[in-house]
Formats: structure tokens, sequence, C-alpha cells
């Protein structure tokens, strides 16, 4: 005797596995989403940083003499490419972020529409992976200006205190 509306459906094995792997495809673009979201908040905060430098930078320079005014000249060139390499970086993580939610989008009107769109979905995670990738190359190469600005002002400032410089 079948009942309308009750579930006779064993739960098998493969029935099992498929609703894992719906939940697995479900899931991945939340931890992408989620991970470019904490990396657009680091680019952020170092972004906002290497502002407050410039500013400060900037306005040291009205009181500089020509010495000073080459140096501070040389500081914002380098703060001037650190943003460019942040720019860079926060420009590729949100366009991850719209090929990630491109790629949910696709899931769904695939599901929706009962259609292979595997090689569009295949692009824009693709996609997503490939920006995240070249935004942490970004976020990579503004931090080696950055340690290289602090090594620099070490050493000025052990020069100018007299220190010798360490080998």
């Amino acid at each position: 005797m079948h009942l309308p509306g009750v579930m006779t459906d064993p739960i098998t094995p493969a029935n099992l596995e498929s609703t894992a792997h719906v939940v697995q495809v479900a899931l991945s673009p939340v931890f992408l989403l989620s991970g470019i979201a904490t990396l657009l908040n680091v680019f952020g905060a170092r972004l906002a940083r290497v502002a407050d430098q410039a500013e400060h930078v900037s306005g040291l320079l009205a009181g500089a003499g020509d010495a000073e005014r080459v140096r501070l000249g040389a500081r914002l060139d380098r703060l001037h490419r650190r943003s460019l390499a942040l720019d860079a970086a926060v420009f590729l993580a949100a366009l991850g972020g719209v090929a990630t939610c491109g790629a949910v989008l696709t899931l769904f009107v695939g599901a929706l529409r009962d259609a292979t769109v595997a090689t569009l979905l295949f692009g824009l995670f693709g996609a997503a992976i490939l920006c995240t990738l070249c935004a942490l190359v970004a976020f990579g190469f503004e931090m080696l200006l950055a340690s290289r600005t602090v090594r620099d002002r070490v050493s000025e400032r052990r020069a100018r205190a007299g220190i010798p410089a360490e080998s």
C-alpha cells in the first residue's frame, strides 16, 4: 500500500552520495567568497595605511629643505607604487568575487532549467580562482614594497643616529 505524500524510497548509498555532492558543490563558492571578503578587508586596511602615510609625507613636504624634499619625494613614489599594487589586488579580488557569484548563479540557473552549463560554470569558477590568485600576487608585490620601505627607514635612522649598518 502506498500513501500519498509519504516517502517510500529508502536512503541508498547512491542517494546519499548524490546529496553529499550537491552540498559540496553548494558550499565551495561560499567558502571562496568568505576568503575573498577577508582578502578585501586586508587590502582595504593596507590601502588606508598607505593613504595615511602619503598624507603625512605630503604634509612634511611643505617645510622640507631640498635634500629632504628629494627623500620625501622618493617615499611618495614608493607609496604610490604600493597603492597601485593594492588597487590591482582589490580589483582582482572583487572580480574573483563577481566570477564566483556568476558561478553560483550558473549553478542555480542550470538546476532550474535542467540544462548542461558545465562549460560556463567551469569558466566562471576558473576566473574566480585566477583573479584571486592574481590578487594575491599583487598583494605580495605590495608587501615586498612595504618591507623594503621599512628596511630603508631603519637604515636611514641608524645612519642619522651614527649607528653602523648591520651586515
